[in-house]
């Protein structure tokens, strides 16, 4: 069981600061389990706390009129998960627990205020927010209809193999449960057409799909699949 000590020293965007910094967010901070498939908010919900993910991944996705979702990042260890709480109280995205997690928590107004005293932790924060402005960049250049669906995925099982990957015997296996219809509302596609992506990769050798994982046996061949076609 991860304790509060263990849960500071996983976060990056707490490591360069000061120690009054510290000593005033150990005093207000909260660390609580979740289990998979819970809540930690929903989008428009009234929201007093800022989240950070100690242990375990979350889901960061919207629903779109058909009430399909649409996952827009998976965080993990480290990662702050609602920074725009820091502009207002209404969440804008929803937050599903996708995996046994704690996450780390903080009262809103005291985490501002702490904030205004140090510089390292609002530019720590200000890395956060932008890392996020990146990704979204560089989904939306592959939600275009110039780009074939068998390149968004590759693309997109690369990317989840250079942040979640592990060693295993056959290559990289990405650390996280995905059934195909879950890998369809993180590309925002049918499942139907998921599969038969996920089919031709698997027949060109580029990836291996066993028990819900995605295993890649090459990651420097997937990224070239992704340059070169």
């Amino acid at each position: 069981m991860i304790n509060l000590k263990n849960a500071f020293s996983s976060m990056p965007v707490f490591n360069d600061i000061s120690p009054s910094s510290y000593a005033a967010l150990a005093a207000c901070a909260c660390l609580k389990p979740f289990l998979k498939g819970e809540h930690l908010f929903l989008d428009k919900d009234s929201v007093s706390n800022v989240y950070f993910m100690a242990e375990g991944k979350a889901a960061l996705y919207k629903l779109n009129h058909l009430y399909e979702k649409k996952i827009i990042f998976i965080c993990g260890k480290g990662d702050m998960l609602n920074e725009v709480i820091l502009q207002s109280q209404a969440a804008s995205i929803n937050c599903e627990i996708i995996e046994d997690s704690y996450v780390l928590s903080f009262p809103a107004p005291l985490f501002l205020h702490i904030m205004e005293q140090d510089f390292k932790l609002t530019a720590a924060v200000m890395d956060s927010m932008a890392l996020k402005i990146r990704r979204l960049y560089h989904q939306l250049k592959n939600t275009s209809n110039n780009v074939r669906g068998d390149i968004r995925l590759a693309a997109k099982l690369w990317k989840l193999s250079l942040d979640y990957g592990v060693p295993c015997s056959e290559g990289t296996m990405i650390d996280i449960s995905m059934s195909i219809t879950y890998l369809a509302e993180l590309l925002g596609s049918k499942r139907e057409t998921v599969s038969r992506q996920v089919a031709l990769l698997s027949k060109k050798g580029l990836i291996l799909y066993q028990k819900n994982h995605f295993i890649i046996p090459d990651r420097d061949a997937l990224k070239n699949y992704v340059k070169e076609t």
